[in-house]
């Protein structure tokens, strides 16, 4: 960091500069609980301050209401940020029903509501959130392409392909990030995307870089550490026997925090920093989301932390064990799709 700022990094080839880690914003308006909006407005402001200019939101976060949230925060800094929204998860009045949907006349409807709501003319990086594998990769990503011709769209952006997928999506028109899980606990993007991503100079944005707040150390029995409304006492690696078997896999994140003075949170977003070091002329942006100035400023510390090879190797064999799915249903995950 230079002067309390981060320091910036092209998001894929002829991408725009960004922050090297970004700001996740989908906890500002659910599925953790109650927000207190006055706090996460000071932290959006933090974190610009403090180097932060990729912003990541979607449409399916509040049915639209995360969009709505950022929107006098994106007008009052428009052109200091990069941001970034997501189409392709349908939801209804039915708060268990999730649809995908990538043809052509959805995403164009769902580009112009996203303007709307966020109240902009255009959007800097806008990505596919799911794949559908019934509709052609043509035909999504060419409309995606229509977007960017209109000026509606800067740059285009996948979550959750396959690198065979993001291949084939780069060639229709260039890609300039792949957004999926990425850590200690989930590195099934390495089967294929991470190599796909590193020969394309796609960037990649690793979204929950915390296990969703597993890897901060902060969880050892989901039925007493989550709160009501928190989407986390669903999911399998927070439930149960699974939870209590994942915080022990913990032990060398916490000693190696300790030897650096660091928290167990900063270990594991190094890691995923140091990811563009392993794999040849990959750029990775982190995007670790957070309500509060504090976390913030512990995430961004990270950024300076460097971990040696015996630590990396310590660290190597904790994914191979963590007990349950990254969702109660990968259906929809480009783990599904993997030859």
């Amino acid at each position: 960091m230079t002067n309390g700022r981060i320091a910036q990094v092209e998001l894929g080839t002829g991408g725009p500069l960004v922050g090297v880690q970004g700001l996740g914003c989908m906890g500002m308006s659910e599925f953790y609980g109650d927000t207190d909006e006055a706090a996460a407005r000071s932290t959006l402001d933090a974190a610009l301050a403090s180097g932060v200019t990729l912003f990541d939101t979607a449409d399916i976060y509040g049915r639209g209401r995360n969009e709505e949230f950022l929107a006098p925060f994106v007008a009052a800094h428009r052109d200091e940020i990069v941001l970034a929204t997501k189409f392709a998860i349908e939801r209804t009045d039915d708060p268990q029903y999730r649809g995908i949907r990538n043809d052509r006349g959805y995403v164009r409807k769902s580009v112009e509501d996203s303007l709307r709501r966020l109240g902009v003319e255009y959007i800097d990086l806008y990505y596919m959130h799911r794949r559908d594998p019934a509709v052609p990769l043509a035909e999504s990503v060419g409309a995606m392409a229509e977007l960017v011709a209109e000026g509606k769209v800067r740059h285009l952006g996948l979550s959750e392909v396959t690198g065979a997928e993001l291949r084939e999506a780069h060639a229709v028109h260039p890609i300039a990030a792949l957004q999926s899980e990425w850590s200690l606990f989930s590195r099934d993007v390495e089967i294929s995307a991470v190599a796909a991503a590193a020969e394309l100079g796609v960037a990649l944005v690793p979204y929950s870089p915390l296990g969703r707040g597993f890897l901060t150390g902060a969880f050892t029995d989901a039925g007493t550490d989550l709160s009501v409304g928190d989407f986390r006492a669903f999911q399998p690696r927070f439930t149960g026997d699974n939870a209590k078997a994942n915080a022990a896999l913990l032990e060398p994140v916490r000693e190696i925090a300790a030897a650096h003075g660091a928290s167990p949170a900063q270990v594991a977003l190094a890691w995923v920093h140091q990811r563009a070091q392993v794999h040849a002329g990959l750029t990775v942006v982190p995007i670790p989301g957070t309500r509060k100035r504090e976390r913030l400023a512990e995430n961004l510390g990270a950024v300076a932390l460097t971990l040696g090879g015996e630590e990396l190797a310590r660290l190597e064999p904790i994914a191979a064990a963590v007990a349950g799915d990254r969702y109660p249903d990968m259906s929809s995950t480009s783990a599904a799709r993997e030859a």
